[in-house]
């Protein structure tokens, strides 16, 4: 029995892919399989194909399988896109109705399934997933039992019949593939689970959820993908607490009413990606000079301009280093993980109001929309930190001065207060200033403030838990290998094949992207015969970022993805062998 089936469906836009592929995942999820679920999609409402990737796993999984045990097909396109992924003794399950063809080159056996004539003669074509579904159960040796209370709670406001119906249709579809499967099916059965009950998530609802740990009342917002989903899971959520969400005309709107909001002291956020991130950089500087409390959430995805607005990519980390005119003190999170992405979302929120300035929360596309179990959060490991929020101040004898909002201190974090604090008054702008907020353009100041300013930031990296993510057994390795965000799965899988091959291999994932924690990275560089840095852009920014803060120039290579699909294990494992071969890996 396998511990491990990788499964995909696929299909044009708008044709029910994405629901089926929920019906699967959620119906394994509640059985206590480990899945990792990876869509893609085009950029348009209907039409395009589309598809849905799960890996299904006794173990927990964190990247997308690069090989493919069953595919589900709805048209032709999905087997002439999707085939060459299939493992020898794959199978494909298509419906009937476009008398599916498969290369002859192809070991893989296809079934033709009457999905959609099934379907229909039980009262719809609608009902053809369900048919899909019961044909996948027939061949991984599940019962459509399994999948009764995702149909009910999918279905049930439409009343018993309907669920009965839906139920009807994978039974017939079950039915059908086991009369009809060959003895080689038998070889795609799925070992049982833990029965265990985990979260199932994407990674944009766990940085939602974060928000709402970390005291979130406010998200104005402008739609964009892959960040939308962060808006409309909080539309569902802030209103139980008291928040709201705000659809704004723009990002310019959204981000400087967030702005305004925690100046207030009522904790607010925004979320976007590339595009709507470049228009927001004016009002990032207003943060960084008012010394304003802010959380901006980046979603990287395929640019530049519109790009490749549904596809991973991982190019805006100069952006986000030094998008701004001016220079502020900044901080850039890179979350790997689901769980990462939780709690890392807490943290921002206590960093920008501890730091009073602007902080980044960074994903990408895959991070924030592949669907993964998640062990349930520790809500202990959350606390909320305010900083040098002053509630109390003291009055002053000279009632012709300001409140010292931008004082000069040793740390260089100032005492704020919130509008309305008696003796509390003080000037706001976003030009150069003094102590009390009021404009001054003079060499002296302009330095005192810069300078205190750029001391914040001093200690951040020796705070900052676990600013870099390490799983490195080896004192001395042959290979270390550097990534961020997403790519930390297939990273960590590679390595595994690696291992088996005797290399001694180690890994660092950084987590705090700036300031960037070049003494915690430097001795795993060191002490490494040769290092490789995975990363979906083109210019190899995370590697560049690397040799500007630690050096290592000659030492460090490079294996790039700009395609818009994600790293497999199999990807960063071959780049691995040609680095260890002494060849220059740049592709």
């Amino acid at each position: 029995m396998k511990v491990q089936i990788a499964w995909k469906v696929g299909g044009q836009q708008g044709e029910g892919i994405e629901s089926t592929g929920e019906i699967f995942s959620v119906g394994l999820n509640r059985l206590g399989y480990f899945l990792y679920g990876y869509r893609h999609f085009s950029s348009r409402i209907k039409g395009g194909h589309t598809n849905n990737k799960i890996r299904v796993s006794t173990e927990k999984v964190n990247a997308v399988s690069g090989d493919l045990d069953i595919l589900v097909a709805f048209d032709q396109e999905t087997i002439d896109l999707n085939e060459h992924e299939l493992t020898e003794e794959g199978i494909i399950i298509a419906d009937a109705k476009f008398n599916p063809t498969k290369p002859e080159s192809s070991k893989a056996q296809l079934y033709a399934v009457r999905f959609t004539e099934i379907a229909s003669e039980l009262g719809t074509s609608l009902m053809k997933n369900m048919v899909a579904i019961g044909a996948t159960c027939a061949v991984m040796n599940l019962k459509v039992e399994v999948f009764t209370s995702v149909i009910r709670e999918i279905f049930g406001r439409k009343g018993e019949e309907i669920v009965q119906k839906n139920m009807q249709a994978m039974q017939e579809g079950y039915l059908y593939m086991k009369d009809n499967l060959r003895d080689s099916g038998s070889s795609l059965s799925l070992a049982e689970a833990d029965g265990i009950r985990r979260m199932f998530m994407i990674g944009n609802d766990a940085i939602a959820l974060g928000a709402l740990a970390a005291g979130v009342r406010l998200m104005p917002a402008y739609p964009i993908t892959p960040a939308s989903d962060i808006m409309e899971y909080l539309i569902k959520k802030l209103p139980k607490v008291g928040g709201t969400v705000i659809q704004t005309e723009d990002e310019i709107a959204a981000v400087t009413m967030a702005i305004g909001s925690n100046y207030t002291g009522t904790r607010a956020f925004t979320a976007s990606a590339g595009p709507g991130l470049s228009l927001m950089m004016e009002a990032i500087g207003l943060s960084g000079m008012t010394e304003t409390p802010l959380v901006v959430v980046d979603t990287q995805r395929g640019g530049p301009s519109t790009g490749l607005p549904t596809k991973q990519e991982q190019s805006d980390l100069m952006q986000m280093i030094y998008g701004t005119h001016g220079e502020i003190p900044k901080v850039v999170i890179a979350p790997s993980t689901a769980e990462e992405a939780f709690y890392d979302a807490v943290e921002a929120f206590n960093i920008a109001d501890e730091y009073q300035c602007p902080v980044i929360l960074l994903s990408d596309l895959q991070l924030s929309l592949a669907k993964q179990t998640v062990n349930p959060f520790d809500l202990g490991q959350v606390e909320i930190r305010r900083g040098k929020l002053v509630q109390k101040v003291e009055a002053r004898e000279d009632k012709s001065t300001y409140f010292k909002r931008f004082e000069i201190t040793e740390d260089g974090i100032s005492p704020r207060v919130l509008p309305g604090t008696k003796d509390g008054i003080h000037h706001v702008t976003g030009l150069e200033h003094d102590e009390e907020g009021r404009p001054n353009e003079t060499a002296p100041n302009r330095k005192k403030q810069m300078d205190k300013r750029f001391r914040k930031l001093s200690n951040l990296v020796e705070k900052f838990p676990n600013p870099v993510a390490t799983h490195s057994p080896h004192e001395q390795a042959d290979l270390l290998i550097i990534g961020f965000n997403s790519t930390r799965g297939a990273i960590e899988e590679a390595m595994e094949l690696l291992e088996k091959d005797g290399v001694k291999v180690n890994h660092v994932h950084i987590r705090l992207i700036h300031p960037f924690p070049a003494d915690q990275v430097r001795p795993y560089i060191d002490s490494a015969k040769h290092v490789l840095v995975i990363e979906n852009n083109v210019t190899g920014q995370l590697a560049n970022i690397i040799k500007m803060n630690v050096g290592y120039i000659d030492k460090i290579q490079s294996h790039l993805r700009f395609d818009g699909d994600p790293f497999h294990s199999e990807d960063v494992y071959k780049a691995s062998r040609e680095v260890l071969e002494d060849g220059y890996v740049n592709i």
